[in-house]
């Protein structure tokens, strides 16, 4: 980790503030947090990141696009540029919410001329360094800013890292934030869509009075991981045309091509895994559900809009029925995530708050989409080359991208050597699963 750290050098670091921060702050009002935003305060920020190649502008022509325009996309996107603030209650608990207050958001320069673009696509160097929110939890948000941003100039290219605060955003709106971002540098205006009036999610669950009281998540030290600590980062390609071999091969259960992509992962990874047959497995997923809840939200509504959906099977039925059934629970849990079920799951919670450090390290852990426009961020020098995701890291842990290839699908894996061994020496996974290592 040192050695990595050596090869990364922070040139910089400055806050980018809102064009219009001074005229509009004071009319923002306080965003109250849903429980699902308050079970994640001892997460840390999710991370991810852009990898470009040469030709592009001088590095300081680069810079200053990325900040001009970073302060117009923040005028409309205005909650990442605010901070959390936790209220002391008088019963020994706590309360957050988002004030919009155009604090700004922090923007940092490194430089890692050693490094270069074949470095970053082979996962062969350590990208903790590369991202600038690396250690920081969602409850820091209170004295750090709910989104960062690292541009790294590399040998031969450029990435340009980003970390956000999982109670301000999830991943539908960070790309949106970031696709209207790029567009924005891209072409030096503001486009007709980010004039609009920016929707936020609201409260829907009528039963719960906000602000929420919870046991202050600071209070007991909770340890984030920042390094590997022992486990492997490796790249997954699945092709177009293998997505739906997987889909065929499941079609019993009337699954789509990605839960049998899913199923195929996950029967793979607990094969490999040395769990006995009684013990239980999950398969988590985050649900958007803009659309799932009573009345529905728009599409673009901004903010944290999804809960995590979670297949619990034992390892000895995922083995036995193996890939289309596997797939169908997948199916069968997105299916349950209705209003009722979220508005269930968040009264339960409430009545009895868990804010956990990390999930289980058995788990297929699923994050990102595949439906997120990751290669049409083009901010004026062509599109990125690729994407990839940042600490913290989990054992199980898939961040799923789009490919490059239309209908392609990529995944960052986090596993354990020996699964990574076993993975790439079996037969049956490599039929639809390129590795690179």
């Amino acid at each position: 980790m040192e050695e990595e750290e050596d090869l990364v050098v922070v040139i910089s670091r400055s806050i980018v503030i809102p064009r219009n921060a001074k005229k509009s702050t004071s009319s923002k009002k306080k965003i109250h947090l849903l429980p699902w935003d308050l079970s994640r305060l001892r997460f840390g920020y999710l991370q991810r990141g852009l990898l470009f190649s040469k030709p592009y502008p001088k590095i300081d022509t680069v810079l200053s696009k990325l900040q001009t325009s970073l302060s117009l996309a923040l005028d409309r996107f205005y909650p990442l540029a605010g901070r959390l603030v936790k209220v002391q209650n008088d019963d020994d608990t706590v309360s957050f919410y988002i004030n919009p207050d155009g604090s700004g958001v922090e923007f940092v320069h490194a430089s890692a001329t050693n490094i270069e673009v074949s470095d970053v696509l082979r996962l062969s160097t350590s990208l903790s360094s590369f991202f600038p929110a690396t250690g920081v939890k969602n409850c820091n948000g209170v004295s750090r800013s709910l989104l960062m941003v690292q541009v790294t100039e590399m040998k031969d290219g450029i990435f340009i890292g980003f970390g956000y605060n999982s109670t301000v955003a999830d991943g539908d709106s960070i790309w949106k934030f970031l696709n209207a971002w790029s567009e924005i540098c891209s072409k030096g205006l503001v486009p007709e869509p980010c004039q609009r009036r920016l929707q936020l999610k609201g409260w829907f669950f009528e039963e719960i009075e906000y602000p929420i009281r919870i046991p202050d998540p600071e209070a007991k030290p909770a340890r984030v991981t920042t390094a590997s600590s022992g486990l492997q980062e490796l790249m997954f390609h699945v092709t177009k045309e293998n997505a739906l071999k997987l889909e065929a091969k499941a079609n019993d259960e009337k699954v789509s091509s990605l839960q049998a992509v899913l199923g195929h992962l996950w029967c793979s990874m607990v094969k490999h895994s040395g769990m006995s047959r009684e013990e239980e497995t999950h398969c988590r997923l985050p649900i958007d559900m803009r659309r799932r809840v009573d009345p529905p939200l728009e599409e673009d509504c901004f903010g944290n809009v999804s809960q995590t959906g979670i297949a619990k099977v034992t390892v000895g039925e995922l083995m036995d029925n193996g890939l289309g059934w596997a797939a169908g629970k997948i199916n069968d849990m997105e299916r349950s995530q209705t209003h009722e079920n979220a508005e269930g799951n968040a009264e339960k919670w409430v009545r009895d708050v868990k804010i956990p450090v990390s999930v289980g390290s058995k788990d297929l852990v699923v994050t990102s989409s595949h439906r997120f426009d990751v290669y049409g961020n083009d901010f004026g020098w062509g599109k990125p080359v690729a994407a990839r995701a940042g600490p913290p890291y989990v054992s199980g842990r898939m961040v799923v991208f789009q490919g490059v290839e239309e209908g392609s699908l990529d995944f960052q894996a986090c596993l354990l050597p020996q699964v990574v061994e076993k993975l790439s020496e079996d037969v049956d996974f490599k039929e639809f699963v390129s590795i690179v290592l």
